[in-house]
């Protein structure tokens, strides 16, 4: 109820979401100053923190996570603490318009829902405001030294995460994307190498992943058997299909929407990655045992929910 209420908050304070989309390594944090001076907004949320101009105002850097998987869920506000200062922090500051930075669309709703803030009324793609050759050597410079930016002056990280500083960068804007010019602005980012790169990457393999779908399902409900499963990742996240055999009389609708709400929530809550679509195909139908016979029958016909 007090998240709702929340929410009623900043849609009766005329609050905007923005989105800043793409995947990692691509120039996202770099640019977040320039879509904010273009649309005229005052905050930002990025990898954890929320900053106002040069300001972090609260929040904990994903950076500054010792593993992976740790950053991702700090970077999806996944603890409570963390996420009640930021939503405390939003409480108290005004603004009108603020930025979500995430990798995905889904990212930047599930950011949304944990913050309370309305739904993105605007969805920025890397694509629109960098061009392939400026994203290639980003992701090279991520892939190659390890290299992340954060969007405020060096003496903010430094005094906030000393450990993982590395350098800092000037930027000159003349003119905004895509409109006439504007007063020209110097704007400082922070280069950091976050605990995580110093010690590897940790990730997960679809044959992991397909053993927690599995466990999942049969978690769900004993019952429901899987015939066939199917794993893709792509730069919205992963993409699971599920061709399943339930028996006969199971109310479908509910039934595959809650299973559907309850693999991706346990796989995001107990991994960090983002699922972005969960499939499921009710192949089989398996009639119901009488006297003397067990389940796994199935009858004619076939009814598919996705």
């Amino acid at each position: 109820m007090f998240g709702i209420f929340k929410h009623f908050l900043f849609f009766i304070r005329g609050v905007k979401t923005y989105a800043l989309v793409g995947p990692s390594g691509t120039g996202k944090s770099f640019r977040a100053k320039l879509v904010a001076q273009k649309y005229g907004i005052e905050l930002i949320i990025d990898d954890g923190l929320l900053i106002r101009g040069d300001q972090i105002l609260a929040g904990r850097s994903a950076k500054k996570d010792p593993t992976y998987l740790g950053a991702v869920k700090t970077a999806l506000f996944d603890d409570r603490e963390h996420r009640d200062q930021v939503a405390k922090a939003l409480q108290r500051e005004k603004f009108r318009k603020i930025l979500v930075i995430g990798t995905s669309e889904r990212m930047v709703q599930k950011i949304c829902e944990r913050l309370q803030l309305p739904h993105p009324v605007k969805v920025i793609k890397i694509e629109e405001i960098a061009t392939k050759a400026e994203i290639e050597k980003a992701v090279q410079s991520r892939k190659v030294e390890g290299k992340h930016v954060i969007p405020v002056p060096a003496l903010e990280v430094k005094r906030s995460y000393p450990s993982i500083f590395y350098d800092s960068v000037r930027v000159f804007l003349r003119r905004s994307f895509g409109v006439g010019a504007t007063l020209p602005k110097l704007y400082e980012k922070s280069v950091v190498r976050p605990e995580y790169a110093k010690r590897g990457r940790v990730a997960i393999s679809e044959a992991a992943l397909s053993q927690m779908v599995v466990h999942c399902v049969s978690e769900f409900d004993p019952n429901v058997r899987i015939m066939r499963l199917a794993i893709r990742n792509d730069t919205q996240g992963y993409r699971i299909t599920i061709m399943l055999e339930v028996p006969f009389g199971t109310r479908l609708p509910s039934k595959v929407h809650a299973l559907q709400e309850y693999i991706v929530d346990s796989i995001e809550k107990f991994t960090g990655i983002l699922v972005a679509e969960v499939n499921i195909v009710i192949d089989r139908l398996t009639a119901r045992p009488q006297k003397g016979q067990k389940w796994g029958q199935a009858i004619d016909g076939r009814v598919s929910s996705v």
